[in-house]
């Protein structure tokens, strides 16, 4: 029989993190208190402090899959024409050796 591990959602490692941040508690409290490892509400709180930032910069996570698709588009369109203008040339078949 094995132990099926436990998923947590975001909302409560936030929740958990957020309080390791207050410093409130000890991280041992913590832990006990929502019944998890001291060490994984210790990477929670790292894992916040180091991406937290990120929340905030929304604009620019929208402003590189913006461009992203538009090198993608431009890129097709490279491609098409390319094989345009050697269709134009009569490009000769290459011959596999």
């Amino acid at each position: 029989m094995t132990k099926q591990r436990r998923q947590f959602s975001a909302k409560f490692k936030f929740q958990v993190a957020l309080e390791a941040l207050k410093e409130l508690k000890t991280i041992n409290e913590i832990a006990s208190h929502y019944e998890v490892h001291p060490t994984q509400v210790k990477q929670w709180k790292k894992q916040l402090q180091e991406e937290g930032a990120d929340v905030f910069n929304e604009q620019a996570a929208k402003q590189q899959q913006a461009q992203a698709g538009m090198e993608a588009n431009l890129y097709e369109q490279i491609g098409r024409l390319k094989m345009e203008v050697d269709c134009a040339q009569g490009a000769p078949e290459k011959k596999v050796t």
